[in-house]
């Protein structure tokens, strides 16, 4: 079997979205945000996605995706990967791989490169369990429970009755985990933290001690703010916080580790073993948290879920969708995977519902995985498409 064509489309919302107001979600660039706008999120948000499709001589089509920087993305694949691929055999993942990695090396490693390399190794691995007639999870282990428990994702900072009613929906719904973002930061100085901890409060008395809470600050902290807000989240007995601060500070994660009792969980934007294997032997995390889609693909995420096993520090994938599933469905160390409900288009984690099917619902917080469904086991839903600008 061999490649014989790479197909890259980004795909843009051109329909509705919901407006974020001021305080959605603390992110890198509320520190300066009093030299910009008060509304910062909208600097993170994704309306458009990139589709890749790898074709070869026997008919099997292989879908891929990457929701970062789509437009450049699709130039590293058109320019710089897809001549090193054709002709090559989709098998031969760990070569194709390397081979990506190395010829990008002078100005990837990370970001972009890393995600272009990323959507095509997806590709590739859906490539093979549609050829194998397997799901990929079986490709790489096999299924190691009978179905996958889920948290639900959203708890935006939203008015607090709102935000309680969400909450409640989620608990009635048999979630028994759930995340919730802070509003506030390092500007909003100690009126914001108490802000904060509203958001906390709420959630933790609508759902009661039995159910899980997690907390984003999406690298919206400062470290002396972070460990500031740590003291006064002990009470609430957090499951993790995430994203405290800047990724690259690696060294303020190890610190935020050791100051308090708050499991620490980041790596949704890390990159590569190498990063990994940095974050865990500076003692820096608790939880992994990479996304598939960024990290290096399958073939990089089954690496660091077997690296962080051997430290004992589990992993739960960023973002739903289904190359995440696989690997959490693969891995004895991921207890449970990210879920985002389906709602009207805000952030961008919406549009995977709209571009894809096959992505799978939760039911009483969990999800099932087919072994009967080969590769990943996703469509690329073409009629819905017409609600997107296609950019070929």
């Amino acid at each position: 079997m061999k490649i014989t064509e790479i197909r890259t489309r980004v795909v843009r919302w051109a329909g509705e979205t919901a407006p974020l107001p001021p305080h959605f979600c603390t992110n890198p660039m509320d520190l300066v945000s009093p030299m910009l706008s008060p509304e910062t999120m909208g600097a993170f948000t994704f309306h458009d996605w990139l589709i890749v499709e790898v074709f070869t001589d026997e008919g099997h089509v292989g879908i891929g995706n990457a929701a970062l920087s789509p437009h450049v993305t699709k130039a590293l694949i058109d320019r710089h990967l897809t001549p090193l691929l054709i002709g090559e055999n989709p098998w031969d993942t760990e070569f194709l791989w390397q081979h990506m990695y190395r010829r990008t090396m002078a100005y990837g490693r990370k970001g972009v490169a890393m995600v272009a390399i990323s959507a095509v190794d997806i590709a590739l691995w859906d490539l093979m369990g549609k050829s194998a007639g397997q799901p990929c999870y079986r490709l790489m282990g096999g299924r190691t429970k009978p179905s996958i428990p889920v948290y639900a994702s959203r708890l935006y900072s939203t008015p607090l009755d709102e935000l309680a009613a969400e909450a409640g929906r989620y608990k009635a719904d048999g979630y028994k985990a759930m995340k919730l973002r802070f509003g506030w930061g390092p500007v909003d100085g100690a009126e914001g933290m108490q802000r904060n901890l509203d958001l906390v409060r709420t959630v933790r008395e609508t759902v009661g001690d039995g159910v899980d809470i997690m907390a984003d600050a999406y690298m919206g902290w400062s470290l002396d703010y972070a460990k500031r807000m740590m003291r006064l989240l002990e009470p609430f007995n957090l499951r993790w916080l995430e994203e405290a601060i800047i990724p690259d500070d690696v060294h303020g994660y190890a610190e935020l580790r050791r100051f308090g009792t708050t499991p620490i969980a980041a790596g949704e934007h890390e990159f590569t073993l190498y990063g990994f294997r940095q974050l865990i032997e500076a003692n820096a995390v608790d939880y992994i948290q990479f996304d598939t889609n960024r990290v290096g693909g399958l073939t990089a995420a089954r690496k660091i879920a077997a690296l962080a096993e051997a430290h004992s520090i589990p992993v739960v994938p960023h973002a739903g969708q289904m190359h995440n599933y696989h690997v959490v469905m693969a891995s004895v160390n991921s207890p449970m995977a990210e879920f985002f409900p389906p709602v009207d288009v805000e952030v961008g984690n919406e549009l995977f519902w709209q571009i894809f099917k096959g992505e799978p619902m939760a039911k009483d917080g969990a999800i099932h995985l087919d072994d009967k469904v080969p590769g990943l086991g996703l469509e690329i839903d073409e009629q819905a498409l017409a609600r997107f600008e296609v950019i070929e």
